[in-house]
């Protein structure tokens, strides 16, 4: 994946339509931004654009491509357990990542931690169960999401759902067609990722479709079906919510949400 980011269609096309949505947001002069599970730190030179960026991720191989390319606020850690204060951060960016993790919940609610009250959160995450296949086995996925069950996470985890779509539209029954028959032909090597499956030769092919839905995206479009999900969620949290409700059990944060909901 490391090795991939820059060139291959889909880390293209993913930047592409993440960029989409970004330029419709307002957000303030010099944003706070965290991307959670940065890998090389490769999209955390497209938001340097729009404020100061931090990353964070497990793999230290990863760290070490994101600092050789000039970013120094990159730090080791998992989603479940930030090394930030809460309230740290104007904009999250967390783009396939939520799916390697046991509790998707969890992961969602501590990100909400260390968001600002009125924060966005801008979360990617591979579509529909019944496309499982060994590429998900290869990247350690736990789950694949709908748009009900991404929405229902993210409302246990306390973010207020502004947005949801689909994405790579345009190329879900072509990868359907192939993860269908892999279950019929098993691979002799195991578990692959995807991303080997096309060759170089066709990455600036296979990225157009994704650049073209990246413009209707931008239009505020949500598309019906795809590959991958995309949900914009908002911070809706009064600011004094935090400071009242932490300290208490979780029965009574509940009652206090409720209060200044």
């Amino acid at each position: 994946m490391i090795e991939l980011d820059d060139r291959h269609w889909w880390y293209r096309g993913r930047r592409r339509v993440l960029s989409s949505v970004l330029d419709r947001l307002e957000l303030p002069p010099a944003a706070q931004i965290l991307d959670a599970g940065c890998g090389s730190g490769r999209t955390l030179d497209e938001l340097q654009r729009y404020g100061s960026v931090t990353g964070i991720d497990a793999s230290r191989r990863a760290l070490a491509a994101a600092r050789a390319r000039g970013h120094s606020r990159v730090f080791a850690a998992r989603v479940e357990r930030l090394p930030f204060e809460d309230a740290s951060f104007d904009l999250i960016t967390c783009l396939d990542v939520i799916e390697h993790t046991p509790d998707d919940v969890a992961s969602l609610r501590e990100l909400r931690r260390v968001a600002r009250p009125g924060a966005r959160m801008l979360v990617t995450v591979p579509a529909y169960q019944w496309l499982w296949s060994r590429h998900d086995d290869a990247n350690l996925h736990y789950r694949r999401y709908r748009r009900g069950t991404l929405r229902d996470s993210a409302e246990v985890a306390g973010w207020s759902v502004e947005r949801t779509t689909y994405f790579d539209s345009l190329l879900l029954p072509p990868a359907a067609v192939v993860r269908l028959a892999q279950r019929l032909l098993p691979s002799p090597r195991g578990a692959r990722s995807d991303l080997r499956l096309t060759p170089r030769a066709l990455d600036p092919a296979l990225a157009l479709p994704m650049y073209a839905e990246a413009v209707v995206l931008r239009l505020g479009v949500k598309l019906p079906a795809g590959l991958s999900l995309l949900a914009e969620l908002v911070n809706a949290q009064p600011a004094g919510l935090r400071a009242i409700a932490w300290p208490l059990s979780e029965p009574a944060r509940e009652v206090a949400r409720q209060m200044f909901a």
